[in-house]
């Protein structure tokens, strides 16, 4: 952990202190479901069962490159999270968290979005959004909200940390699953299209728990209708391999990528990659069923 301060500092250093000859910042944006992180851990769901080790090996693969944005999914605290970011971050906790969510929260364990943000960022943290119509909304299901916060840039920059829909990663199919996260697609259409017709800078991270780069990919002609949002990782390569669900004494590889990056074709961003795991990490600790994404994003 030690190690994961020292270079942030040394990261401010490099970004408040520019070169003459610099005229952009340089922000690492990584995207991270951590599945059921959890302080303490329920014996429900056996990924959440971390100790001191855990935690620590889960920091290290934020050390290359640390991250000064991190937008991440299955948390389920602000004291969780922190174990792992340290104390160099703000940390912007979904607002489904709050007492007056609770009718949308578990009582043993709940799984939110949400970001850290180094705290040399200044950043405004608007209203959260649930991507289900209010006739949805209104009922029982316990969907997880998008995260929003605008990091306030020359040229303000609108992110939103989603964690979608699982159970329709690819064809569409006429079940309830499918149905959901089509109707999670136009939700953000809409969001994307109110921040273009306002001209503004935009991205949409996490896990979409769908391969939105498969070619004509129903979901993403959804997403993108009418608008000039890109996908930055069209052609990131899923590299991640992970614990086996079926022998925990072996690795498992995901054919397709489902954590993603949208942007606004007025952000620069380098093409994102997976933080791969070591294998011997994967087997010997409790890390996540997802590898990190990391890209350079240039601020306006």
């Amino acid at each position: 952990m030690k190690s994961v301060i020292k270079r942030l500092i040394f990261l401010y250093v490099v970004v408040l202190c520019p070169l003459p000859t610099q005229a952009q910042q340089l922000v690492n944006l990584s995207s991270w479901n951590m599945e059921w992180l959890d302080l303490h851990g329920n014996e429900r769901f056996a990924p959440s069962l971390r100790n001191s080790d855990d935690f620590y090996k889960m920091s290290h693969y934020l050390e290359t490159p640390i991250p000064m944005i991190l937008a991440f999914q299955e948390v389920s605290s602000k004291e969780a999270i922190s174990k792992v970011v340290g104390d160099q971050y703000h940390i912007y906790l979904s607002n489904r968290s709050l007492a007056k969510f609770d009718h949308l929260q578990f009582e043993d364990i709940n799984q939110y979005t949400g970001f850290a943000v180094a705290k040399s960022l200044p950043v405004s943290d608007p209203t959260d959004i649930n991507l289900l119509s209010s006739t949805q909304s209104n009922s029982k299901r316990k969907l997880r909200f998008a995260s929003y916060i605008i990091i306030e840039a020359e040229q303000p920059i609108h992110l939103l940390n989603v964690h979608l829909k699982a159970g329709c990663s690819g064809k569409f199919r006429t079940n309830r699953n499918c149905n959901t996260l089509r109707q999670q697609a136009k939700a953000m259409n809409d969001w994307i299209s109110d921040r273009e017709a306002s001209n503004q800078s935009y991205a949409i991270v996490g896990d979409f728990n769908h391969n939105l780069a498969y070619p004509n990919d129903w979901m993403w002609e959804v997403l993108a209708e009418n608008t000039s949002a890109r996908l930055a990782t069209q052609n990131t390569k899923a590299n991640c391999k992970v614990r086996s669900r079926n022998d925990p004494n072996q690795l498992h590889q995901f054919r397709s990528l489902i954590d993603h990056i949208v942007v606004s074709k007025s952000l620069e961003l380098s093409v994102p990659k997976q933080v791969t795991f070591r294998p011997d990490d994967v087997l010997n600790y409790q890390l996540s069923d997802h590898c990190p994404i990391s890209a350079t994003l240039t601020l306006p």
